[in-house]
């Protein structure tokens, strides 16, 4: 038991600072620079040393202002190390509770879940605030999820029924709203959320995505923030949905049908 706790730390802790990397990947993202150089604020842009950059503590240390020129550092930075961190340790957490053995396919299962959950936190993040889905990170989790689905033949089926009812199904608004109900990235964000979900989860994650949608939308009409024809970015709604219905797709499905079952 002590040891489990001590692997879920470090999980927790590798998580966190994967989220550190995707805060700089999606500045970078927004800002069009390279990856390459060290990391330095994004007002006074000075460089970064060590002790700046310790995921959270540091932001909490110097009470979420730069220590150079004072400028306040975005509650994104924080967030989505935390976000990164909780996601890597319910995604290893699942994992591994599917079998008591540990094998090299688990390992293996880990790092390309690490890899799309990192990705989708990009999108997640980007599409929020620019409502906008980078091609840059979506494409080529697009072409891994995609291999790594060819290697395992026995799910095939059910990644292609998923991948066609989801990438159909947005294709279709997309085309008779000319684009004013959907963008065109959501579709291509669909494409990936049949790849990694496959059938029924991908069900799940829409039905989801369609009602944590509806409930935000109906709040901000309610406090005046939207109007009936103010553009929502539906990327983020789709990735929270796919997080819930591949974490608990399975338990959500059941209760469902135990539901009316009553």
């Amino acid at each position: 038991m002590f040891i489990s706790y001590i692997i879920s730390f470090f999980v927790f802790l590798f998580g966190v600072c994967i989220g550190s990397f995707l805060n700089c990947l999606i500045y970078r993202l927004e800002e069009e620079k390279s990856l390459k150089g060290r990391s330095f604020c994004p007002h006074c842009k000075h460089t970064l040393f060590w002790y700046d950059l310790f995921p959270v503590l540091s932001f909490l240390f110097l009470r979420g202002k730069c220590r150079y020129c004072k400028a306040k550092i975005s509650l994104q930075y924080p967030l989505v190390e935390l976000a990164a961190g909780i996601i890597f340790l319910l995604i290893s957490n699942f994992e591994f509770r599917i079998s008591n053995q540990i094998e090299i396919f688990q390992f293996l299962n880990l790092a390309f879940l690490f890899y799309i959950a990192s990705s989708l936190i990009v999108i997640f993040v980007y599409d929020l605030k620019h409502y906008l889905i980078p091609d840059k990170v979506l494409f080529p989790a697009i072409v891994i999820s995609l291999i790594y689905n060819l290697t395992n033949w026995q799910n095939i089926l059910n990644v292609f029924i998923a991948l066609i009812i989801a990438a159909g199904f947005f294709l279709f608004i997309f085309l008779i709203s000319k684009g004013r109900w959907m963008g065109f990235g959501d579709v291509k964000l669909a494409v990936l959320m049949g790849l990694l979900l496959g059938f029924p989860n991908i069900l799940t994650a829409l039905f989801l995505a369609f009602f944590f949608g509806a409930i935000i939308g109906i709040i901000l009409m309610v406090f005046e923030k939207k109007g009936l024809k103010s553009e929502i970015p539906f990327g983020p709604f789709l990735i929270a949905g796919t997080f819930l219905a591949l974490l608990y797709g399975s338990q959500i499905i059941q209760w469902y049908l135990n539901f009316f079952q009553i």
